[in-house]
């Protein structure tokens, strides 16, 4: 059993709601705080001072200056593991090149699953491993990763077992999952509706006999697979015991109340959402998850999490960190973005890339500091929480903890 603190505040994140709007007052900031750790869990909180005087002779781990404690953060949604760059898209793209343009440029997804194809396991396990402590750097200790660059049994196994090997390297909890429909592989002969069923008769079942993943997306979007195809591959999928995501209303609108009707946990993008389907996903339990790293790396308006928010929607916030659209892949910058241009309170943004988060991921027992609670979070170098958004990223932590233990400093 350890004491650790104190904290010049500990903001707690504990009897926030799961959906809606939340006013700044609502935060719960305890000010010299300390927590009580056992066996990686929280055991109890409160001021500092007093729980020294409660539990006398425990372990101390004394915090010295001005700290601010915060759930550690969630990233939701992320392509982190490829091969390559895309750089020459982006400048194609600023320079007023359109999609097909560049596609016919060599640019585009394609042009990464090549790249990805290409490399080996140890490259691609190199380049995946920077990645997830970059955002470890940011307080991040569980990171959402998608495969959806190989688009063939071999190549997406490739990427699979990558992210399972990496997470034998790291105490960061990865999520993978499985975006074999992606886009329709241009090497493959058939349609897009052959190209799911090869997915659902041949990927898919040795994702499932490897244990490679339990979550499948698909990118629901004319250029890739259309509302009736992806409707039934994701019900099909979920009968195979798979949790739903989707790419759901980035450029056209019918994604996300297709993930309602299928019981996906979430929709992400959603810059094209609808009134009506904001109003829709507002009586779900579907997470709306708002990438604002797509909007920045594209030039394009950003998901309406204002409106998401204030009709009841429950609203995530994550990187989308990829090659093409978003190769910012830092959290709490787009994020401290989003807030500006949507108005978002703090309280609001970083329940979005907490337990908010957690939730779209499906996974319990994070997010919130709280007696029970794994004990992972961030601790950053400043006497107000408020600077960290402020800040836009520059602020990092200067410790992060996974089961109370500091792995970060």
């Amino acid at each position: 059993m350890k004491l650790i603190g104190p904290f010049t505040q500990m903001l707690t994140m504990r009897d926030l709601p799961l959906r809606g709007k939340i006013p700044d007052e609502s935060l719960e900031i305890i000010s010299d705080g300390g927590l009580l750790i056992d066996g990686g869990r929280i055991l109890g909180l409160g001021r500092f001072a007093d729980m020294e005087n409660q539990y006398p002779g425990v372990d101390v781990e004394k915090i010295t200056g001005d700290k601010v404690l915060l759930p550690a953060l969630v990233d939701c949604h992320t392509h982190l593991c490829y091969g390559g760059s895309r750089a020459a898209d982006f400048a194609m793209r600023n320079a007023g090149k359109t999609y097909l343009e560049i596609a016919e440029n060599g640019g585009g997804i394609w042009s990464t699953v090549e790249q990805t194809r290409s490399e080996d396991e140890e490259v691609l396990l190199g380049a995946l491993m920077e990645r997830v402590n970059f955002l470890l750097s940011l307080g991040i200790t569980t990171i959402e990763i998608k495969s959806g660059y190989g688009l063939s049994l071999e190549s997406e196994l490739k990427i699979l077992r990558v992210i399972r090997r990496a997470q034998s390297m790291t105490p960061v909890r990865l999520v993978p999952t499985c975006l074999a429909a992606h886009i329709k592989p241009k090497d493959f002969s058939g349609n897009t509706e052959e190209y799911l069923c090869y997915v659902l008769e041949v990927i898919l079942p040795r994702v499932k006999e490897e244990n490679l993943s339990n979550r499948v997306d698909i990118f629901v979007e004319e250029t890739a697979f259309d509302k009736g195809e992806s409707k039934t591959f994701l019900l099909r999928a979920k009968s195979m015991g798979f949790d739903l995501c989707v790419h759901a209303d980035q450029f056209t609108v019918g994604g996300s109340r297709l993930a309602v009707m299928v019981g996906a946990k979430s929709a992400d993008h959603l810059e094209a959402v609808t009134e009506e389907d904001i109003a829709f996903l507002a009586q779900s339990d579907t997470v709306a998850t708002s990438l604002p790293g797509a909007s920045i790396g594209l030039g394009e308006p950003f998901a309406p999490a204002r409106k998401l928010l204030d009709s009841g929607a429950i609203l995530a916030i994550g990187s989308d960190w990829n090659p093409g659209s978003a190769p910012m892949g830092n959290l709490i910058a787009e994020s401290s973005i989003l807030a500006a241009y949507e108005k978002l309170t703090t309280a609001e943004v970083l329940s979005g890339i907490t337990y908010r988060a957690a939730y779209a991921l499906n996974i319990h027992g994070i997010g919130r500091i709280a007696v029970g609670m794994r004990a992972d979070f961030a601790v950053f170098s400043t006497h107000d929480y408020q600077e960290i958004l402020y800040r836009q990223g520059r602020l990092r932590p200067s410790a992060v903890y996974i089961d109370g233990k500091n792995i970060l400093s």
